[in-house]
């Protein structure tokens, strides 16, 4: 991936055992219908010059990649056709890996070995905005994520929702003064959170555009039971759009980024900014009950394999203009 976006996707049972000394044991789940209280916007907020530089720095890195003919929204093409071989090698690849590791108190990219994790529970995207969001973006960020939630519903058979308050998935949009401070917030939201994570999120550079933290349970460590994300609130609408559906789509277990993967999100060239059919058609696979939280890739290959094949028969190839429109249809009134 260009130095643009390293999106960061890691589960707290992941770092219990990869042996981290600040590693608690991974925390039980707070109840998730306690309700955040949501910061009005000051009708006086003025962003900080940290805040403004990176508004205008994101505004720029929109504006290029587009002009690349990337961050594209059509879901791809006979450009980008793909088969049931294709769509199996990269669900591999994205399920099965993690893209990042602890190391002496720091989250380092690091591509590894990992078993499927996804959600047992319905997943409730609760968002939270900081004071720096005004109602405009506000009401356009709920639409967005409204849509994508059914979305996502839809491709993988497994209830997403949002709901107002915390949910089991909190998406902070934030700013970079706020994100800074959102040490409090993430400690009250899991109860032992370690430092580690903690920095990652209010030290999360520049260079990381959005993020996406999930977290298990010790008793049963592959199934997603809470997770976190944080949206830069200086991005652009495309730049938002896209972070939106990558990091929450990666909250559902879809973990790792991969070069081989297109058309996708997946894949750390930007070259598509929303989710494409083949990013649905892995959720699909995910959530199969044929597939169980824990399953290794030896295990759980074959498996892969005779779902993606039922998906695309044998002779089936897919490009997005054989299910997608000009954005990221099925239609819905998600908005830029």
């Amino acid at each position: 991936m260009p130095l643009f976006t390293p999106i960061r996707t890691l589960s707290c049972a992941a770092l219990a055992l990869a042996g981290c000394a600040s590693v608690a044991p991974t925390p039980d789940v707070v109840d998730p219908a306690v309700r955040t209280p949501v910061p009005e916007q000051r009708a006086d907020y003025v962003p900080s010059a940290d805040s403004a530089a990176l508004a205008l720095r994101y505004s720029r890195v929109e504006r290029d990649l587009i002009n690349r003919g990337l961050l594209r929204t059509d879901g791809g093409g006979p450009d980008a056709p793909f088969d049931s071989r294709v769509l199996t090698e990269n669900f591999l690849r994205i399920a099965l890996f993690d893209e990042f590791v602890p190391i002496s108190n720091r989250i380092v990219a690091r591509e590894t070995a990992s078993p499927l994790r996804r959600w047992n529970d319905g997943m409730e995207i609760g968002l939270h905005f900081g004071a720096s969001v005004n109602d405009e973006k506000r009401r356009r960020d709920r639409a967005s994520v409204e849509a994508l939630a059914k979305r996502l519903a839809d491709a993988s058979g497994h209830p997403v929702t949002t709901v107002e308050g915390k949910g089991n998935m909190t998406v902070f949009v934030v700013d970079e003064d706020e994100r800074r401070a959102l040490g409090p917030a993430l400690r009250e939201l899991v109860p032992g959170l370690s430092d580690s994570v903690v920095n990652a999120v209010t030290e999360m550079p520049p260079t990381t555009f959005c993020m996406m933290i999930a977290f298990s349970t010790d008793d049963q460590p592959y199934v997603y039971r809470r997770a976190i994300g944080v949206i830069r609130a200086e991005h652009p609408p495309l730049l938002r759009r896209s972070c939106f559906h990558e990091e929450i789509a990666q909250g559902m277990g879809l973990a790792n980024d991969s070069p081989e993967a297109r058309p996708s999100i997946f894949n750390d060239d930007e070259e598509f900014a929303l989710l494409t059919r083949q990013d649905e058609l892995m959720l699909t696979i995910l959530y199969d009950s044929r597939l169980q939280p824990g399953m290794t890739a030896t295990q759980a290959q074959p498996l892969i394999r005779m779902i993606a094949e039922e998906l695309l028969p044998p002779a089936t190839v897919l490009d997005a203009s054989n299910t997608l429109g000009s954005d990221d249809t099925p239609p819905t009134t998600e908005g830029l």
